[in-house]
């Protein structure tokens, strides 16, 4: 049976962010993931973990100021003058980790500021990436690369399955993943049975949302049911990650599940 975990940055969205936890638990999940932790006191969101029995199954590495990313600004791993920052954001994320039980961070490689030329740009990022490595497997944990469709965030950086494999190939860790977003990957290459199929050991996380609109499993063209078959004929054992904007409130997103969460408490 594959595991999935609810995202809370976009799902329970009804709630205040610690409030999301209980919710996700009720509506039968056993795993949570998120954007940013980082503005919770880490102390305060380990209870509330605690407190919700759930596993927490990834989350981000500090990507910039909240106000970037609000403004679109999607990481800064590839950043050639903010080197000192993303270390210091590896340490954080660790610290976070910890406490949280979570053995997966993911990075977002980032938008090139103009005026750097992406050679330069790309050779930040798997410096930053081989650092990050490092640090990640010396805590116990799983450092995950993920690439981000062009259409929705242009100039991003990584933004295919081939260059993100092609980054990890440059970085030379044994511990880090591809992390895997079938909405990401259809917008931009189509091609998911197969790349599930044949890319799957390199594969440290998945997460879906349907095309177009970005929307629960069902509103759109993803053939999600085949999808759900090649996972499980390949014994994944990983999470799935529901990322998707609910199309009329998360409860009522939530049928396409068809009993593969457990029943309500």
């Amino acid at each position: 049976m594959l595991n999935f975990s609810a995202n809370l940055s976009f799902l329970f969205n009804e709630y205040d962010f610690v409030d999301r936890f209980a919710a996700a638990k009720h509506a039968g999940f056993t795993g949570v993931e998120f954007h940013f932790p980082y503005a919770v006191d880490k102390n305060v969101l380990a209870e509330v973990v605690l407190t919700s029995g759930l596993e927490v199954a990834v989350f981000n590495l500090p990507a910039g100021l909240p106000t970037e990313w609000t403004a679109g600004a999607r990481g800064i791993a590839c950043h050639p003058d903010r080197n000192a920052e993303f270390r210091a954001g590896v340490a954080l994320a660790i610290e976070y980790a910890r406490a949280l039980d979570c053995s997966r961070l993911n990075c977002l490689a980032g938008i090139p500021p103009t005026d750097v030329p992406i050679a330069t740009a790309r050779a930040t990022l798997i410096e930053n990436l081989r650092y990050a490595a490092v640090q990640t497997k010396q805590a116990g944990m799983v450092l995950l690369l993920e690439p981000l469709n062009s259409i929705d965030n242009p100039g991003f950086l990584v933004s295919t399955t081939t260059q993100a494999l092609q980054i990890i190939d440059a970085v030379g860790s044994d511990n880090l993943y591809l992390q895997y977003d079938i909405y990401h990957a259809q917008m931009m290459e189509g091609n998911l049975a197969t790349t599930l199929q044949t890319r799957l050991p390199r594969i440290g996380h998945i997460q879906l949302a349907d095309v177009p609109g970005r929307h629960e499993p069902g509103s759109g063209e993803i053939n999600f049911d085949f999808l759900f078959s090649v996972l499980e004929r390949a014994s994944y054992a990983g999470w799935i990650g529901c990322e998707y904007l609910p199309s009329a409130g998360t409860e009522a997103s939530f049928s396409w599940l068809n009993g593969r969460l457990k029943p309500r408490e």
